[in-house]
């Protein structure tokens, strides 16, 4: 084959492939956008994030309200525990007017089995200090003998009577006489595990 020849036949052979290349589709990717079941899943991420810190939020918010309430109901029931109980002039029989109460510390009491009570019994000015030291060991004596008739046990109470020697108003009259006429009640042991009645 001459020069010629193949020059020809390789200008042929370009023209032919020349002539199949340009049919070729050339492809072109299609545009990438967001996944939309990627989205709905962040969204539901999202969403579910939100919900428990929420939950969290409330809970938390629901034991801070239950600690106060129950802080207060223990500060209730110390105040009811630490009140005083008044006698009638020359009595120790317990007033219908204080019975009330005294069922009240009673229930706190059986809540409470690690309280002790010391119970400090007085009396107004009137009378021989003899006297008044026996009258203020009656109400002493009458408020345990309530409360234990509760059930309570006896050895949770101590008793002492200080007569008329620490009145708590230092008047003269009734008035002041009522106030000195009294049962005084001290926590001496289990301050801290007062517990209010279950009064469900």
């Amino acid at each position: 084959m001459t020069f010629r020849s193949l020059t020809l036949a390789a200008f042929a052979v370009t023209v032919v492939l020349a002539a199949c290349g340009g049919n070729q589709v050339e492809t072109v990717p299609a545009p990438v956008g967001p996944d939309p079941d990627s989205a709905a899943r962040a969204e539901a991420l999202a969403r579910a994030r939100a919900d428990s810190i929420a939950r969290a939020q409330a809970e938390a918010d629901a034991r801070r309200a239950d600690e106060a309430a129950r802080d207060r109901a223990i500060e209730s029931a110390r105040s009811t525990l630490e009140m005083q109980v008044y006698f009638d002039y020359d009595a120790s029989e317990i007033r219908a007017d204080q019975r009330a109460l005294m069922r009240e510390k009673a229930e706190i009491l059986n809540a409470s089995p690690q309280v002790q009570i010391r119970l400090e019994g007085h009396a107004d000015e009137r009378g021989s200090t003899e006297y008044n030291i026996a009258l203020g060991n009656r109400r002493a004596v009458a408020i345990r003998d309530f409360l234990t008739g509760f059930g309570l046990a006896e050895a949770r109470f101590s008793l002492v009577s200080f007569g008329e020697e620490q009145p708590a108003d230092r008047g003269s009259g009734e008035a002041a006489w009522a106030r000195n006429r009294r049962v005084e009640f001290r926590i001496t042991a289990g301050a801290n595990s007062i517990n209010p009645p279950n009064r469900q």
